[in-house]
């Protein structure tokens, strides 16, 4: 089975290297595509765990098709890295491909995904999830943000998830959404939990005026663990207000009860929680930061029958007109056991600085800290301690390329 594994996701790595990034808008008649390779130098000091050096290969590729009513996206990036002194614990290859298909009609439309990930770790930063192969920090995090709550090393995790969503905008003031969520999670050296999710949501937004929104949604989620027959559901209606402050800050908050129950109550008891999801967003010329905040009912991270995780990540990005780009972020993670109670507190801090030197070449250097102590019983690969890790390297950009269609 690890073999298998292992297999498809060389052999993903190798056919998706044309891959793209999703742009958030389309342009009408203009595909684009640009793309970055990296090469990285990585010093990680684990404290009892050891101390390794790794070199990395890696590479991200960006495409989108630019159509009004069938707008297409795809993201790629991956790599392979080599371990030259200490233990391997991230030897080997890592991989995210992210595909979008969306049909856009009049007043409707709907966006098909399919998000699949090959990883020596827990996702802690970037879109690959992977610190200190240089990608730039402001850019997407794992998307969606990853149920890996808890932090691992030397732990290579597959993960699909393919969903669907739909969006009917009634009139100017009204938008009624519809969608659902397919997510299988392996752990080919059975170090962790399979597990396999399936979701469906339901809501409604109503806008007040230009700056003012009130919405109300609706989520259902079926968590299964195959390998011992076990499962649990939750539902969950929230409601939320979003404000649009300026033309350059927003805010978004939505909260509301969370009911766990399951057909077996001696596996998993009946509670009534309490679900919260708010962010904050800050964009400008030269600056960005995006704040978020998310509590609720997950799979447990990998190595509980169910969890209530509390997740607050943030993210500043600066843009220097000397060609100096500079990058902050942070996450905290605590994961309470729905069933033993256990508590996991996961921290994540990093900074990282680019400066381009000429049209297409530049060199980075970056610092990333992560920490986790847990008072649940869990296996020898997950963190339990602070791991440092120091990065530089090059990377090579070209100019985005854009083909008018």
């Amino acid at each position: 089975m690890k073999k298998t594994l292992t297999s498809f996701a060389f052999l993903l790595a190798i056919c998706s290297r044309a891959g793209a990034q999703v742009a958030p808008e389309a342009t009408s008649g203009a595909a684009h595509m640009d793309y970055s390779l990296r090469y990285s130098q990585t010093a990680e000091f684990g404290g009892n765990i050891g101390n390794w050096q790794t070199a990395a290969a890696s590479g991200l590729v960006d495409y989108a098709n630019g159509s009004e009513r069938l707008p297409f996206s795809l993201t790629n990036t991956g790599g392979y890295t080599f371990t030259f002194a200490g233990p391997s614990y991230t030897t080997g290859l890592f991989e995210h491909l992210l595909i979008s298909q969306g049909i856009i009609w009049r007043r409707w439309s709907v966006t098909a995904s399919d998000n699949v990930s090959y990883r020596p770790q827990a996702p802690t930063t970037g879109f690959s999830g992977i610190p200190g192969i240089g990608e730039p920090i402001g850019a997407p995090s794992p998307t969606p943000p990853s149920s890996e709550t808890i932090l691992t090393v030397n732990t290579h995790v597959v993960d699909n998830l393919a969903t669907v969503e739909l969006d009917d905008k009634f009139n100017y003031a009204t938008t009624v959404t519809a969608g659902g969520s397919s997510e299988l999670r392996r752990y080919p050296d059975g170090n962790g939990l399979n597990v396999n999710t399936q979701k469906a949501n339901a809501g409604l937004k109503r806008r007040l005026n230009a700056r003012n929104s009130l919405t109300t949604d609706y989520h259902f989620s079926y968590f299964s663990y195959p390998d011992y027959g076990l499962g649990f559901n939750t539902n969950s209606v929230l409601f939320g207000f979003t404000r649009l402050w300026t033309a350059k800050i927003s805010t978004d908050l939505s909260g509301g009860p969370e009911w766990v129950s399951s057909s077996n109550s001696a596996d998993f008891p009946s509670s009534t929680r309490f679900s919260i999801r708010a962010s904050a967003l800050y964009t400008f010329r030269l600056t960005s930061a995006e704040l978020n905040y998310n509590r609720g009912v997950n799979d447990g991270g990998g190595y509980l029958f169910g969890a209530e995780s509390d997740t607050a990540t943030f993210v500043l990005s600066r843009q220097f007109r000397t060609g100096l780009d500079l990058g902050l972020h942070g996450s905290y993670r605590r994961t309470s056991g729905l069933v033993n109670n256990g508590v996991t507190d996961g921290k994540v801090a990093g900074v990282q600085a680019n400066r381009r030197l000429g049209r297409f070449f530049s060199v980075f250097a970056s610092y990333t800290a992560t920490d986790q102590s847990s008072s649940s019983t869990l296996p020898g690969n997950t963190l339990n301690n602070l791991l440092q890790i120091v990065g530089f390297g090059v990377s090579y950009s070209p100019r985005e390329r854009r083909i008018i269609q």
